[in-house]
């Protein structure tokens, strides 16, 4: 799911701050009476995951809008394969896999003694028939996985045939897909639409009750991991504000959070149950609606204008302003220069300029035919060098990122108009292609391959026109290109690394030129969590999963390690 990070503003009004804490302790009312009173029977803990506004119901793993404990609490992949570490994927609904010797069969080996939370047993069956409902529903199918057919040999042993060579799409199969029943889901008429209101998983929990500001699951008493989760409630909840948040988190009203939050280590001083980790992954970047082919329209279809935007932001100001001096520089490939430094192809793109280039800016421009106003601002062909950019109401950094680069393009004669949406609000205008410029994030793919930061993000069967929904995690700015098409298809038939880097040299020189997602930084991701009613938590020494509370698959594996404060 995309997310960006909640930063608090240095400076607040003592009536707004106190205004904020007593919404804040309002809202939370009735968790007072979930938390731990001892033991582990009636343990409870309360998780903000940066929800704002209204709560929307939807409990479907292939929706884009879903809710994020869907995927790791309610429901499970087959394998975990945790980002934060070098460990091998670790078994979850699959126990055994293997390739066959062309590359094209995938059989995997399903997991004894599991049952759905409504009591029926989980087979190899169920895992056939999710993928063949992928297979048989492109509108599901939001990495653009190719299958020729998916059967079960027998209850124990499922069999994936691809058309070709497909050994890269191991960890998107393996670990970034929910595996559903198939005695419910085979009776759904559209599963592309279905907000799935009593979702039956495999997972350490279940849906107990849903509200439009909270919505509690709690404790799979069947669930396949002997005495666990041993957490026996998780209460999820809707803030306002990023001072909110703060506000929570410090009066004992929140046990696990993402927020960046500047001044972490004051802020925390002297409570003695809260801490935090950091596990920055994510590159900030200003997504574009490029695909003018596709029906996006704007200035921004014009690759000179996001190669303009590219030069004349200047991220050390950025980082200063809006991201708390804790950021790390980002490459224009989109991979993370320290991780993945070895996959790019050159030099001179491991890493984004520092400072702005004006100069080179205002010479983009003026060789693409945009020519300044009276008023400053460029035009061309009559059309205004004028575009909205969206963000979510609550995401302080992004909107103080906003702000900032408002006057930085403007300085090359390119007006930007911030505007700020609730959640469900700027996630759908995504979706849909509903938008000329939208800050969110990139990372964190199935693995560290870069296949999957590429393939979801500039594949061509991962968009769709404007108006059409593009995939859970997919091109939301409506790229097409033959050559990265073509490359990504090439990539996908070998495991061998370096064949894999030749394809994303190529690949890496048309998306730096086009630039659809213009990077702005790697931003921390800074996860809060307090020792009062529960312990266990990922640590930097012990980062067994990354802890990030709006993170899909291994917010099920914190949960499962959490102990009650006895």
């Amino acid at each position: 799911m995309p997310m960006s990070y909640f930063v608090t503003r240095a400076r607040r009004r003592a009536g707004l701050a106190a205004a904020a804490v007593a919404a804040t302790l309002i809202a939370l009312t009735g968790c007072s009476g979930d938390k731990t009173t001892g033991g582990g029977g009636d343990s409870a803990i309360t998780v903000f995951n940066g929800s704002t506004g209204t709560i929307v119901e939807n409990w479907n793993p292939f929706s884009p809008t879903y809710l994020q404990p869907t995927t790791g609490l309610i429901y499970e992949a087959l394998y975990y394969y945790n980002l934060a570490t070098e460990a091998a994927p670790q078994p979850m609904l699959g126990t055994a896999f293997s390739w066959s010797p062309d590359g094209k069969q995938l059989s995997i080996t399903t997991r004894d003694g599991v049952t759905w939370n409504d009591g029926q047993p989980f087979t190899a069956k169920d895992v056939a028939f999710t993928f063949d409902l992928i297979r048989r529903t492109p509108a599901i199918n939001g990495t653009g996985m190719k299958l020729t057919s998916a059967v079960a040999k027998d209850d124990k042993t499922a069999v994936l045939t691809f058309p070709e060579v497909s050994y890269t799409t191991e960890a998107g199969i393996l670990g970034d897909t929910p595996i559903i029943p198939e005695h419910i889901w085979s009776k759904v008429a559209d599963p592309s639409k279905t907000i799935n209101q009593n979702p039956v998983g495999t997972g350490p929990y279940k849906l107990k009750t849903f509200g439009p500001q909270s919505y509690v699951i709690e404790k799979n008493a069947a669930y396949w991991q002997a005495g666990k989760p041993e957490i026996q409630s998780v209460r999820y909840i809707a803030l306002a504000t990023a001072d909110a948040a703060s506000a929570a988190l410090t009066a004992g009203q929140v046990d696990w959070m993402s927020s960046f939050l500047p001044g972490l280590d004051q802020l925390l001083k002297g409570k003695k149950d809260l801490g935090y980790v950091n596990t920055p992954a994510l590159t900030a970047s200003i997504f574009t609606c490029a695909g003018a082919d596709l029906g996006c329209s704007g200035p921004q279809t014009d690759p000179a204008v996001r190669q303009a935007i590219y030069q004349a932001i200047n991220r050390d100001q950025l980082n200063k302003l809006a991201g708390g001096g804790f950021a790390a520089t980002a490459s224009p490939t989109m991979l993370l220069p320290e991780r993945d430094k070895k996959w790019i192809a050159d030099p001179g793109n491991v890493t984004t300029p520092a400072g702005a280039d004006p100069a080179k800016a205002n010479q983009i421009l003026d060789q693409a035919g945009w020519v300044k106003g009276g008023d400053g601002i460029r035009s061309k062909a009559g059309q205004r060098l004028s575009m909205t950019i969206q963000t979510v109401t609550g995401w302080s950094d992004f909107i103080s990122l906003n702000d900032a680069m408002t006057q930085q393009l403007k300085a090359v004669g390119i007006e930007i108009k911030p505007t700020q949406l609730s959640w469900n609000e700027w996630n759908n205008n995504q979706v849909q292609g509903k938008f000329q410029l939208s800050l969110d994030s990139i990372g964190l793919g199935a693995s560290s391959n870069p296949y999957f930061t590429y393939s979801p993000h500039y594949s061509s069967a991962t968009t769709a026109k404007v108006g059409e929904p593009a995939g859970t995690s997919g091109n939301y700015v409506r790229y097409r290109n033959a050559v990265v098409d073509k490359a990504l298809a090439a990539a996908a038939t070998t495991n061998d690394e370096n064949l894999q880097k030749q394809q994303y040299a190529v690949i890496q020189t048309e998306i730096v030129r086009d630039l659809p997602y213009i990077p702005i930084y790697v931003n921390s991701m800074l996860t809060e969590f307090s020792t009062a009613h529960a312990t266990g938590w990922p640590t930097n020494d012990n980062k067994y999963a990354l802890p990030a509370s709006w993170r899909k698959w291994d917010n099920g594996v914190v949960m499962v390690n959490l102990k009650p404060v006895k």
